[in-house]
């Protein structure tokens, strides 16, 4: 396994796998890993000569200093985690080495980013889009993998690569939980003991919402059972729960064709905001 830290070194080390006719695989974290990131590497691991990991906790794309500031940083533990499931190459640049100077460039994602997180936190969208450009620049990769947990980031980035004309196959992988429903994230390593407890209520919402949904319930009722259902936590502030198309990411009234409907809700609990979604 090959640890760069600049841009010069991970193109001199990639140049020389595809001289050899070598496929790259890409994915892209910010660290903090836990097994759904390794099911990317896994799922990559298949299907590409070459898997590539980047560890960049991306500034541009916090617009709360204090959120930045928390987000755990764990590289020692993250090589480690790497190493076991045959990751070829990490790649953890700085802060300067991605932005030499402040960035100016902004993106605009139209629909996308007007709802849900992006409604939430202004801004966000446009510093993902900057980081990913740059490191699907800097790495060049045939196929990129990312977790659907993140749905809004994926429907965003598809939308980067298709207008970007990117040369790669964005591939969206499933969401990993634990035993007890909770969707895997960095994040979760922020939550209390207790916190830790409570946190797959969101889930449970999430499975209320479905289930009343295919028993033929309107997205209003089922939003407003989720509400109701959240309300009774006292423990949590619910931010959204939405109904929307998969793909554009927008509310719909009905349910769509097989795999296009979702739900998406975020939540705070504690210190820690929480979200999850199910595509059904």
């Amino acid at each position: 396994m090959h640890h760069v830290n600049t841009v010069s070194a991970l193109r001199q080390h990639l140049s020389t796998a595809r001289l050899n006719g070598h496929s790259i695989g890409f994915v892209p974290t910010m660290g903090a890993l836990h097994q759904g990131h390794l099911n990317l590497v896994e799922r990559a691991k298949t299907e590409c000569d070459i898997v590539v990991c980047s560890i960049f906790v991306n500034p541009t794309q916090f617009n709360n200093p204090d959120d930045l500031a928390r987000y755990p940083r764990t590289l020692d533990e993250d090589s480690a985690l790497l190493e076991t499931v045959g990751t070829d190459v990490i790649f953890s640049p700085s802060v300067t080495e991605m932005y030499p100077e402040p960035a100016t460039l902004r993106f605009d994602f139209g629909n996308l980013e007007t709802v849900m997180e992006g409604a939430s936190r202004p801004g966000h969208f446009n510093g993902v889009g900057l980081v990913v450009s740059k490191l699907f620049h800097m790495v060049q990769p045939d196929r990129a993998y990312f977790g659907q947990k993140d749905l809004q980031q994926v429907a965003v980035i598809r939308r980067l690569v298709r207008d970007l004309s990117f040369p790669l196959e964005l591939i969206r992988c499933d969401t990993v939980r634990e035993a007890d429903g909770l969707a895997m994230s960095s994040r979760n390593r922020l939550l209390s003991a207790e916190e830790r407890t409570q946190a797959p209520m969101l889930f449970d919402a999430l499975t209320l919402a479905k289930n009343m949904l295919l028993d033929e319930y309107t997205p209003e009722q089922a939003q407003a059972a989720v509400r109701d259902y959240i309300a009774h936590q006292p423990a949590f502030t619910l931010d959204y729960i939405e109904v929307v198309n998969t793909d554009s990411l927008q509310p719909i009234i009905e349910l769509q064709a097989p795999g296009q409907t979702a739900l998406c809700l975020a939540a705070q609990l504690g210190k820690v905001r929480l979200i999850d979604n199910i595509v059904f």
